[in-house]
């Protein structure tokens, strides 16, 4: 589980296709030394299994499902991405609960400066739109944040200049596709309407 709070954004070092999987390595300011090997890391909100270590890297093995539903088969190396390592209880719960599942994909439709903070509007495909409340948080590449509004398939939010300046939502374009998480309280909810 983890909490939507990036802790280092990392940089894609190496890909690599292999019989199985494609394996990829990854720079970190994290202690490696304190990472196991099978341990849980969110990769711009996507959940992954530590197979391999180094001094300031650690390998992941994605499989072909999970380069299809994300954003992941769109990284090449260089490419930057929001890290955050696995909670631990008694940890503080800064963001929400986030699973590290992610549940679809959104298009960036607009980024608009507001003061020091950034407007960015988000469209959702359906029926992933009907999980997403104003107020409620979603999780946007590994990022948790509050949905200050909802129209039709889209929903927008406001970007602090600190969460703009230490994950890679500041370098966000229009038509950049991102992993969404809806809340998972939003998604028990539904599935308990439906079943009535």
């Amino acid at each position: 589980m983890f909490t939507g709070i990036v802790t280092d954004v990392g940089r894609v070092r190496r890909i690599q296709a292999t019989a199985r999987d494609h394996r990829y390595e990854i720079e970190t300011a994290f202690d490696t030394a304190t990472i196991e090997l099978g341990a849980s890391i969110s990769h711009a909100g996507c959940c992954l299994t530590v197979t391999e270590k180094g001094p300031d890297w650690f390998a992941v093995e994605v499989s072909g499902e999970t380069l299809s539903k994300t954003t992941l088969g769109d990284w090449a190396e260089g490419t930057h991405i929001n890290l955050e390592r696995a909670a631990k209880l008694g940890d503080e719960l800064g963001g929400h609960i986030v699973s590290g599942h992610v549940d679809g994909l959104g298009t960036v439709v607009s980024i608009t400066p507001e003061g020091g903070s950034h407007r960015l509007v988000i469209e959702v495909p359906a029926p992933l739109h009907r999980y997403i409340a104003a107020k409620g948080s979603i999780t946007v590449d590994g990022v948790s944040l509050t949905v200050n509004t909802v129209e039709g398939r889209t929903f927008g939010l406001n970007i602090i200049p600190h969460t703009w300046d230490h994950t890679t939502l500041g370098g966000l374009q229009v038509g950049n596709s991102v992993n969404l998480e809806i809340d998972m309280l939003a998604r028990y909810l539904a599935r308990w309407q439906e079943t009535q």
